[in-house]
């Protein structure tokens, strides 16, 4: 089964490899990196061969959540090396710019066997630590051959991927069978994990590492913000901020007529529209000019200066987060398009009113509690996005009733670090470590 699954993955690459190809002469993405993923890491990476800790974090998402973690770890076990890999390169520049304690960051090998081999000498882990549920089959099974202790952190299974793995069920078994722990965002996913054939004893529901991974808001320092971005943005104190995080195509078209709305009330309104894939930047600002506003990127704007223009494009990586903040309404996208969603965390951190589309099954779990719990807005159209962000900038007593809510609840649910590094101290015990956790229990 294994050898079906790297012939299979080895199509799909000569398949799809035409895509990056044009996306390395288009954008000159992945050329630098092709030879970490090929397992040739830099001969500095680890130049004394000494043990590790290996943590897995997809892209920019997976990468701030991991800071959770990595100041712990290096205090826990300040005799190994942490090293991180991410698969995208906004993922890599976010790994570098925002955790701290990590002793290198390169890019994860393609998941065939001499590769990860490759690989595995080098970096050399006594432990290897997946975010959220990113299965590499050969990767697991030759760190299982070798001894390396393998844990899943703040896993889930969305409704969308639990239907897929049915299908290849007694192949995904064979490689549950190699994780050691499995670390859980809900019951839910934990109940899907075990139906795909995780063994109970192993799995654990922590929580969500994406709540202990906020960071709050950093106080000024003579009289300018800490995060030098924000001296990008001198707002006017009474100006309206719509933010549209993590945007995908046809959302900013969406939130940029419900703009149009919005200014014909407020003419010094600003929109910032922050688009998820970085090659979209020019996309977007050319958007928001043919729609009739002034559009400039954030990577021009002049530091210490108020935005002259109506249209923000923020063409930077890792500086949505902080600037959540300035928003007086918050849309988060990949959710009116059917992506699955992002993160609505880091707007709630900073009590803001948040709005998102129907299609958030990458964060079912949280957008449910915060729709519940009158924390959020959920709109099933656009037309209800723009009915509802216009109704939000003129009530502020509406505002502020979603944003404390929002707020409380990322304090509530603050506590799955502690849980996690308990997980990571059973399998790999340091001095000091946590308490033992019980393992999830399966009740028929």
């Amino acid at each position: 089964m294994y050898i079906a699954y790297s012939l299979l993955t080895f199509v799909v690459f000569v398949v799809v490899s035409p895509y990056f190809v044009y996306q390395a002469i288009r954008y000159q993405k992945y050329i630098g990196s092709l030879r970490q993923r090929l397992g040739f890491l830099p001969i500095s990476f680890n130049l004394d061969g000494e043990e590790s800790i290996w943590i897995h974090a997809v892209s920019v998402g997976e990468a701030l959540t991991a800071r959770a973690l990595a100041a712990d770890l290096k205090a826990r076990y300040p005799r190994l090396r942490l090293f991180l890999s991410t698969t995208t390169i906004a993922g890599q520049q976010v790994a570098r710019r925002s955790l701290s304690g990590l002793d290198a960051v390169f890019y994860f090998p393609f998941d065939w066997t001499f590769i990860v081999r490759r690989t595995l000498n080098l970096v050399k882990p006594r432990l290897f630590i997946m975010m959220e549920t990113e299965i590499w089959p050969n990767l697991l099974r030759a760190c299982r051959a070798r001894g390396v202790k393998t844990v899943v952190i703040n896993g889930r299974i969305s409704s969308r991927s639990y239907p897929r793995y049915r299908t290849i069920r007694p192949f995904f078994r064979r490689v549950l069978d190699d994780v050691d722990r499995f670390c859980m965002q809900s019951d839910e996913s934990a109940r899907r994990l075990v139906d795909l054939g995780a063994d109970p004893a192993r799995v654990t529901v922590t929580g969500s590492l994406k709540f202990d991974a906020l960071e709050l808001p950093a106080a000024t320092l003579h009289g300018k913000p800490r995060e030098r971005v924000l001296r990008f943005f001198r707002l006017s104190v009474n100006r309206t901020v719509v933010i549209a995080g993590s945007t995908m195509k046809g959302e900013e078209a969406a939130v940029l007529r419900a703009f149009a709305r919005i200014k014909e009330a407020q003419p010094s309104a600003l929109a910032i529209l922050a688009p998820r894939q970085p090659e979209r930047f020019g996309e977007v600002e050319r958007l928001a000019r043919d729609a009739g506003f002034v559009a400039i990127r954030r990577s021009e704007l002049p530091i210490d200066a108020e935005p002259r223009a109506d249209v923000v494009v923020l063409d930077t990586i890792g500086e949505l987060a902080q600037i959540y903040q300035l928003a007086t309404a918050v849309f988060v996208g990949g959710s009116l398009a059917d992506h699955g969603g992002h993160n609505i965390l880091e707007p709630a951190m900073f009590g803001k009113p948040i709005v998102f589309g129907p299609h958030m099954q990458n964060f079912k779990e949280i957008a449910d509690v915060f729709r519940n719990q009158d924390a959020a807005v959920q709109v099933p159209s656009e037309r209800e996005l723009a009915d509802t962000l216009v109704a939000l900038v003129t009530d502020p007593v509406r505002r502020a009733s979603l944003g404390a809510a929002a707020r409380a609840l990322v304090e509530a649910n603050r506590g799955a670090k502690t849980k996690t590094l308990a997980v990571i101290g059973e399998l790999l015990p340091a001095s000091g470590a946590g308490a033992v956790v019980r393992p999830f229990r399966l009740v028929h």
